[in-house]
């Protein structure tokens, strides 16, 4: 009798040869191949790659504390300090009525001797009608610009005489009192308030905007006793403001530049020019 797995080898307890397949002739390395050398230099890379990310994350998070510190903290501290300036400063209320605008020769403070002194103060209606900043002598970035917020420029004519009232300040950070210089419009007003209760001085000077231009730091001729003329004498009808803050925002590649004429001036007990009253 013919044995049955003759004609199906599959069904034998050992199968062929031919029938079982071919181990393959190489295999993956198992942790157990690595050689024991190599283990060290690989934790070490690891270790490596893991401190780099935690001080890349650490990087960030400072990065983001300082520019959180820079545009908002030193806003929250300078305007506090520039509100209690301000108090200081003994400004008394004014009559809410329009006063008599007097356009002939203005009254004039002298010009602080030293640097950090407040002398008056700033008021700009296209700014918001509360509005209103400290104005200190000098351009001192940290006793100034980054504290009191606006600053005149030493050796500048004083507010109402002939020459350039300039002034300086910060568009961003430190209250950024300039942060809307370019809104500026011609014929905007731009009062200011001159105050020194030692002798008796208290005085309203407005200001219109006439022209705005943006200029390289080295154009100093925007702040001469005539903008731009430099060398020329002021007459009587050179009783100008000038603004300048840098450009554009966070950077101090060029400065924005407003000029203005004053328009009238009054004593601040005749009551309060029309363009606060109309701003409220």
């Amino acid at each position: 009798m013919p044995d049955p797995t003759d004609e199906n080898p599959w069904l034998r307890s050992t199968p062929p040869a031919s029938a079982v397949p071919e181990r393959p002739t190489t295999t993956a390395a198992g942790p157990e191949d690595v050689p024991r050398a190599s283990r060290p230099k690989r934790r070490t890379r690891e270790r490596v790659l893991a401190l780099i990310a935690e001080l890349l994350i650490l990087s960030g998070l400072a990065t983001g504390a300082y520019v959180l510190w820079t545009a908002w903290w030193t806003d929250v501290v300078a305007v506090h300090h520039q509100t209690a300036v301000l108090a200081q400063l003994h400004q008394p209320s004014t009559p809410d009525r329009a006063g008599v605008e007097r356009r002939g020769p203005a009254p004039v403070l002298d010009e602080p001797p030293g640097i950090g002194d407040v002398f008056g103060s700033m008021q700009i209606p296209r700014f918001g009608a509360d509005y209103d900043r400290p104005i200190a002598q000098g351009t001192d970035r940290e006793r100034v610009l980054n504290t009191i917020g606006l600053g005149h420029y030493i050796g500048a004519a004083m507010p109402g005489a002939e020459g350039n009232f300039a002034v300086a300040g910060h568009r961003v950070t430190y209250g950024k009192p300039l942060n809307q210089i370019a809104e500026m419009q011609n014929g905007d007003a731009i009062v200011v308030r001159v105050t020194d209760p030692r002798v008796d001085f208290d005085v309203w000077y407005v200001y219109k905007t006439t022209d705005s231009e943006i200029v390289t730091p080295d154009k100093v001729g925007t702040i001469a006793p005539v903008p731009n003329d430099i060398g020329a004498a002021p007459s009587e009808d050179d009783r100008w403001l000038t603004l300048t803050a840098c450009h554009p925002m966070w950077s101090a590649a060029e400065r924005y530049v407003v000029h203005a004429k004053l328009d009238y001036w009054m004593q601040a007990a005749d009551g309060t020019p029309a363009e606060l009253t109309e701003a409220h």
